[in-house]
């Protein structure tokens, strides 16, 4: 299985939300190890590693201990994933959550995860919860916090009825309980068997569409577009290239660090690409090509910032590279596409 990624739209939001608390971009870039161009294309992934570094980063930066909850409750989903759009193109709340449940694998993914069994309404005798059953959640307890705020915030902007009557996690009681009755309205357990909500039913009916009709299908197909490009079977090559995405920019990479990574012998990796017709400079090649290109079409980054973030520490040899691609020198390139 490969590593688990966020999307880049996450990432960035969160990354925007520390930098206007006062952290400094260069501090979180650097502590996260998330290269800032990496972020330009929401839909793009990131390691769940490197989010939970920049989560970390950013509490430690701004001073705000509670930074997960303030982000759930300030910055909704519609704003970094098309996932948020769907749920505002939803007919009700209970159908918001059935689209959130199938897709938020591509807002974040997490160990043993199960296509559509991240979330799941179950009823007992205090009435009816919506449990998170992620694996291991008091690993990064955070993303209880900001998921959970995000959920209750997001439902109590249609209406004053509150949408949580009770509030369970498994993690500690924190310094800043008082931030957790401050945005969920409703009492907290800590140190609970599970991570809940308890529903106030009635909420599952109250009316979203806050855009027509008619776009939640084309959301929907474009979100399912997304997860099934997400959850193919990876190929070989595939598998590569989610390696060495995150650190092409470091220049270091090579056949033998992918093998170990990949819990295999270089022979057997030679092997295994040859049989889907590549080689490993090939499918560095042309990762290092398709990011390029990216880069300057975007127009966010200067041609030699581009050579640094696909490897290469020659801006000459990324010069010469780029015209073997394309024809023409990156900066001529450029120049074409702000024309």
């Amino acid at each position: 299985m490969t590593a688990p990624t966020v999307s880049a739209g996450l990432a960035r939001s969160l990354f925007e939300l520390a930098v206007s608390r006062g952290a400094a971009a260069t501090d979180l870039a650097a502590a996260s190890e998330i290269a800032l161009a990496a972020l330009d294309d929401q839909d793009r992934r990131v390691p769940y590693a490197a989010y939970v570094r920049l989560m970390h980063a950013a509490k430690a930066l701004t001073g705000e201990p509670a930074l997960a909850l303030h982000f759930g409750e300030q910055v909704d989903a519609s704003a970094f994933s098309i996932v948020g759009l769907l749920v505002q193109a939803s007919e009700t709340v209970g159908q918001a959550l059935a689209q959130l449940n199938r897709f938020v694998s591509l807002i974040i993914e997490v160990d043993g995860e199960r296509p559509g069994e991240r979330f799941h309404l179950a009823r007992d005798r205090d009435g009816l919860w919506l449990e998170d059953r992620r694996l291991n959640p008091n690993d990064f307890a955070e993303l209880t916090e900001a998921a959970f705020a995000r959920i209750v915030c997001g439902a109590h902007r249609l209406g004053a009825v509150p949408f949580a009557t009770a509030v369970e996690v498994t993690h500690a009681e924190p310094a800043y309980r008082a931030e957790y009755e401050r945005i969920f309205q409703a009492p907290v357990r800590f140190a609970a068997p599970r991570n809940a909500l308890r529903i106030n039913e009635p909420m599952l009916a109250l009316t979203v569409a806050q855009v027509p009709r008619y776009v939640f299908g084309i959301f929907s197909e474009r979100a399912q577009a997304l997860l099934e490009s997400l959850r193919q079977p990876q190929t070989v090559r595939g598998r590569v290239e989610s390696l060495l995405m995150p650190i092409l920019h470091t220049g270091e990479v090579s056949m033998d660090g992918a093998a170990r990574a990949l819990g295999m012998s270089r022979q057997t990796l030679f092997r295994k690409l040859k049989s889907e017709g590549v080689t490993f400079e090939r499918v560095l090649d042309e990762l290092r090509q398709r990011l390029a290109l990216h880069y300057l079409e975007s127009r966010k980054v200067s041609v030699n910032e581009t050579a640094y973030l696909v490897g290469f520490s020659d801006p000459a040899a990324f010069s010469r590279a780029f015209k073997r691609w394309t024809g023409q020198s990156p900066a001529h390139f450029r120049a074409g596409m702000r024309r």
